[in-house]
């Protein structure tokens, strides 16, 4: 190969080599980005558990379960689901407040206060439920789950999700 040839054949060589090096500086700068961008929602830390305002305790008649129903969206990723939720305020006193599931242990079928006959009554399989979700008849294997409660500045709040009774 002539002196020429070679010369022309090392600066091919060069101008390959940084524009492959150039090129792939861009594409880092532009490709990490966007992938971070793009990976992002899927490593996110989910939020388990929320307090949810209820509304005021003074609203709630004592010693009557009152229906309380909202709507949490939960953002995973790229999914975004609503769940609705029903939930029976129980006051018995200025500052004792229990909040049961409208959910039946059973089958899952929302639970409806039934004043005449004093119970929880779910549509599924007629499982009865007393005022304070322990079971009274039918096949449901466990009390109504009950929600947390905190009481402030005269606002009732409950978490959720609601915890699992046994007995």
């Amino acid at each position: 190969m002539t002196k020429n040839a070679q010369s022309i054949s090392s600066r091919r060589d060069f101008i390959k080599g940084a524009a492959i090096m150039i090129g792939g500086a861009i594409g880092a700068l532009l490709g990490l980005p966007s992938a971070a961008y793009l990976l992002a929602p899927a490593v996110e830390a989910v939020e388990a558990d929320a307090w949810i305002s209820v509304g005021a305790l003074d609203s709630y008649a004592p010693g009557t379960p009152t229906l309380f129903e909202f709507t949490r969206t939960r953002v995973n990723g790229w999914e975004r689901t609503a769940s609705s939720y029903g939930a029976y305020v129980v006051r018995e006193g200025d500052s004792v407040v229990r909040v049961y599931s409208n959910v039946c242990t059973h089958l899952g079928c929302r639970v409806t206060w039934r004043p005449e006959l004093k119970h929880y009554v779910s549509p599924c399989h007629d499982g009865h439920f007393e005022m304070h979700g322990g079971v009274v008849s039918g096949p449901p294997p466990r009390p109504l789950d009950e929600f947390e409660t905190r009481i402030q500045e005269g606002q009732l709040y409950i978490e959720v999700p609601a915890r699992r009774r046994t007995s």
